[in-house]
């Protein structure tokens, strides 16, 4: 998801998020503001929390992803199957004097 990959950015290297998101959710004890000058250092003492989120995140959508490609590959279409077949019934109430089957095979192919 694009809004996550987003927000992940300030919520591991960007300090007032950092904190504000470890004062609401985690609560862990923060470093001193002296080893929290650069983003980098910033980013190393969120990492321990955020990276099991962040890393879980990536797994799900590459699991997904990999789902996706196998499904294309086996010639499964569930998404269009399901639009053809609702368009198809969609067609075939808006004219119920027709041949339903004919209506439905037209519907599909087209």
């Amino acid at each position: 998801d694009i809004v996550a990959g987003i927000a992940s950015v300030p919520l591991v290297f960007y300090l007032p998020s950092v904190e504000r998101f470890n004062d609401a959710y985690v609560t862990a004890e923060m470093p001193d503001k002296v080893d929290l000058e650069t983003c980098l250092e910033v980013g190393s003492c969120s990492w321990s929390w955020m990276e099991p989120v962040l890393g879980e995140a990536s797994f799900l959508l590459l699991a997904a992803q990999f789902a996706r490609s196998q499904m294309k590959n086996l010639g499964i279409r569930p998404y269009t199957n399901f639009m053809r077949e609702r368009r198809a019934d969609k067609l075939i109430s808006l004219y119920p004097k027709y041949d339903s089957t004919i209506l439905g095979q037209f519907s599909r192919v087209h």
